[in-house]
């Protein structure tokens, strides 16, 4: 099958762009993914720093992953229903040991579950239209979830929204020393992550999902729109989702981010905005692709894309050394952390490069690909 570079580099800017959220849930504590006031009385560069990163890039690229996702599953309907489950099951089981042994922010699992439960209905579908009808359908039925979670009665979670001391101490403690004791926390932390799967967020991975594989089977992710169709809708989308996404931040902000609004019901328009902007990015990639492939960065960030699992999972050994075993948890604030992100991303970006010069896969997918294989018992 040919590569779709275009589609590489997608994937690529997604990857690289999940990035400027985990660095946070990498060197802060868990609560900080969420809140950017967790320790008090917030500085004005983590207020800025939590508000721009919230505006531009949370949600919006793990929703272009699953987008992407949903348009993979799509390409892979020809190999059939043995070689889908065999690698969504061999998807699920890296995610495990990633959740379990590394870090508790996998997103394999929840990929492979639900890709696993889905791709019947994304093969069975008459036509993209119901197909996209369905995924939308879905994701709001995620929103409304989260939207009734929040009116629902209840007391405030405020050892987890703002843990004291005691926590704060305890997860560091367990995080940089490791062993059973991180295990035990990280297979807390991923029950609580498959109930939110179950509940809510299920829903809206599925709904991507099903959007991704019929914008593939229609053409649209292959390119066969006009480019001002890409470049018009693009400029429209991303435009939409900001109107959506800015007032709620702003609000979080009044509200110096109390757990009843900022927990639940100001994600709702967080979550809502993130479609539009993650189809707005892929779009503008997809309007001035002509413009953008003549930049040997793309071709570079394209390399990324083609081993989006290895290097998804070399994120997560290199964060992983420095903030636990480096000592640099809870060490640095938002902006700092920020600034660590290119390093990383030159790593990712001259580990591909090099390595595609040899090899036409990546290793983890060249892995996944052999016993895939094997499972599904197509050599």
């Amino acid at each position: 099958m040919e590569r779709n570079v275009t589609l590489d580099f997608i994937r690529g800017v997604a990857v690289l762009g999940i990035l400027l959220l985990n660095i946070t849930a990498f060197g802060l504590p868990k609560v900080a993914y969420l809140n950017p006031a967790w320790y008090g009385a917030i500085t004005q560069s983590d207020a800025w720093t939590w508000a721009l990163l919230d505006v531009f890039a949370q949600v919006k690229f793990l929703t272009l992953f699953a987008l992407l996702f949903g348009a993979g599953l799509q390409m892979l309907l020809p190999r059939g229903s043995h070689w889908i489950q065999s690698r969504l099951f061999l998807l699920m089981l890296l995610g495990l040991a990633h959740g379990l042994l590394l870090w508790e922010g996998d997103i394999l699992l929840a990929y492979g579950l639900v890709g696993l439960l889905c791709w019947r209905t994304i093969r069975d579908a008459p036509e993209e239209s119901s197909l996209f009808n369905t995924g939308v359908l879905l994701y709001l039925m995620g929103v409304a979830v989260l939207v009734i979670l929040g009116l629902l009665p209840g007391t405030e979670s405020t050892d987890f929204w703002m843990p004291d001391q005691v926590h704060l101490q305890y997860e560091q403690y367990w995080r940089i020393e490791g062993g059973f004791e991180a295990i035990s926390n990280r297979a807390s932390l991923l029950t609580s992550a498959w109930v939110a799967l179950a509940i809510q967020y299920g829903w809206q991975l599925a709904g991507m999902m099903m959007i991704g594989a019929a914008l593939m089977r229609n053409g649209w992710f292959k390119g066969e729109f006009s480019l001002q169709h890409y470049r018009r809708l693009g400029s429209g989308l991303v435009l939409t989702g900001l109107c959506i996404n800015i007032p709620a931040i702003i609000t979080q902000w009044q509200l110096d981010w109390a757990w009843r609004w900022c927990a639940l019901l100001l994600q709702a328009p967080r979550e809502l905005s993130a479609p539009f902007q993650a189809l707005g990015y892929a779009a503008l990639i997809l309007g001035f692709w002509p413009q953008l492939s003549r930049l040997r960065c793309v071709g570079w960030i394209g390399c990324v894309g083609r081993m989006a699992l290895t290097n998804y999972l070399l994120q997560t050994v290199i964060c992983t050394i420095i903030f636990y075993h480096f000592g640099f948890f809870m060490k640095l604030d938002r902006l700092s952390l920020l600034m660590l992100v290119p390093v990383i991303w030159i790593v990712n970006i001259l580990f591909s490069v090099l390595w595609l010069r040899y090899f036409r896969q990546g290793p983890v997918e060249w892995l996944w690909r052999q016993l895939t294989r094997r499972v599904s018992g197509k050599h």
